[in-house]
């Protein structure tokens, strides 16, 4: 219940100028005599009358004042995003990395970290997007029947976490979300978040056990108003085992791009055509 500013105020006044139960009445004041001997020593009733009056109207003002002009204390400010540190990858995390050769969290085309906190698991997520990022679990490498949790950036410029859950080829957001401690920033065109999930929860359809091992599926994608559209390649990237929270390491994924100059067919391909080039034609 909020009192009107005035109420507040006229109470403070009646309980500074003595009123409301704080002076003494006759028989309390021969009771206090009769307690100190027969000449009373009631100058012991004043300080409590005081700290009683103090107490009562600062408790007054700080609590109720504050809704018609007067401000509450000041909220401390927020902690800035802390930046994803590859150096635990490996180490004191897990960390698995989709693009470049050498990228880290804020140049990999998708990027993902894990670790274990008592209970829960940490996981991190950074995806070149201005929409979605997403890790999903799963347990044959397809999309479909599938636990997703993405950070979504909204037109507000926040980012936050939804739980989803795959129905075929399209993302189903659930409304029981496991994620705590939740925090995002969308910065550089990309999109990066941070949350918390329970290690163990009793195994349902939406929900799996992390305990377990499983298929991690990686994507992300534009969004619009705040809700996931397709994302940005066909077919997303899907780790090559399954992954344990409880090992880890530190997996690097080449986009599509590096896939094709990496295989032994491009590599052949490229001998072929520089022993050509030197040998020179016939």
């Amino acid at each position: 219940m909020i009192f009107p500013r005035r109420l507040v105020q006229l109470l403070v006044l009646l309980i500074q100028s003595g009123w409301w139960g704080v002076t003494a009445s006759p028989t309390d004041e021969g009771a206090l005599r009769a307690g100190h001997g027969e000449h009373g020593e009631p100058g012991h009733q004043e300080p409590h009358k005081d700290s009683y009056s103090t107490f009562a109207s600062e408790f007054l003002e700080s609590r109720y004042l504050s809704d018609d002009g007067y401000p509450f204390p000041t909220a401390p400010p927020v902690d800035p995003f802390a930046k994803i540190k590859v150096s635990d990858c490996g180490v004191t995390k897990g960390c698995i990395r989709y693009g470049k050769p050498g990228c880290d969290a804020e140049t990999c085309d998708y990027f993902l970290s894990y670790r274990r906190i008592g209970t829960d698991v940490e996981y991190e997520m950074s995806a070149d997007t201005d929409g979605w990022v997403a890790v999903g679990f799963s347990s044959d490498k397809k999309m479909g029947g599938d636990d997703v949790m993405g950070c979504v950036h909204d037109d507000n410029g926040r980012v936050r976490i939804h739980h989803f859950y795959n129905v075929g080829q399209w993302a189903k957001e659930i409304k029981r979300n496991p994620a705590r401690d939740e925090e995002g920033i969308f910065e550089n065109n990309r999109v990066t978040c941070r949350f918390k999930r329970p290690l163990y929860v009793p195994r349902e359809e939406t929900l799996v056990d992390l305990h377990l091992s499983w298929y991690y599926l990686f994507a992300w994608g534009p969004a619009i108003q705040g809700s996931i559209t397709r994302h940005d390649i066909d077919n997303p990237p899907v780790s090559d085992r399954m992954i344990s929270i409880y090992k880890y390491e530190d997996l690097f994924m080449p986009s599509t791009a590096y896939q094709t100059f990496n295989s032994p067919l491009c590599l052949l391909l490229i001998v072929a055509l520089t022993f050509y080039l030197l040998m020179g034609t016939p």
